[in-house]
């Protein structure tokens, strides 16, 4: 059964408006390769967690006592430096859309810096036991 797309709708055809959709903002691949590799490596961890309390986002992974914070980072939602793409279809929303991406990031980033947090950014491309390795290194170097 084929729907209409609403009349407000961003998408520019049925068949994006469904793929946008399923797309999840927690638990993906490239998060959940990335948990596995550290909890092999003994990190215990939150997942989804707000490491400060007046800091209205959620991070993919935290460290508390080592104020640690790792966001995992897909190519397109962030606009990767090396992979990114701008979508042909609709061209002014996502332009606006992954700008609005990069700004919060950014000022999650500050925010999370002057609290004295380290935030490490894993993008969906790279290496999970390297991005393991670093977390790792970076978590036993700042635990009290």
């Amino acid at each position: 059964m084929v729907r209409d797309i609403p009349e407000a709708s961003w998408a520019s055809s049925p068949a994006t408006r469904r793929a946008m959709q399923g797309n999840r903002s927690r638990n993906t691949t490239p998060e959940m390769a990335l948990r596995r590799a550290l909890h092999a490596k003994g990190l215990r961890y939150r997942v989804c967690a707000h490491p400060l309390p007046d800091l209205r986002r959620k991070i993919d992974i935290v460290f508390r006592p080592a104020r640690v914070a790792v966001e995992v980072h897909g190519c397109f939602w962030h606009g990767c430096p090396e992979h990114h793409r701008r979508p042909s279809a609709n061209s002014q929303y996502w332009h606006d859309k992954l700008a609005r991406n990069m700004n919060r990031d950014r000022q999650t980033r500050q925010q999370l810096e002057q609290a004295g947090w380290l935030l490490i950014t894993v993008w969906e491309h790279d290496d999970v036991e390297l991005a393991a390795e670093r977390i790792t290194d970076a978590v036993r170097a700042r635990r009290p």
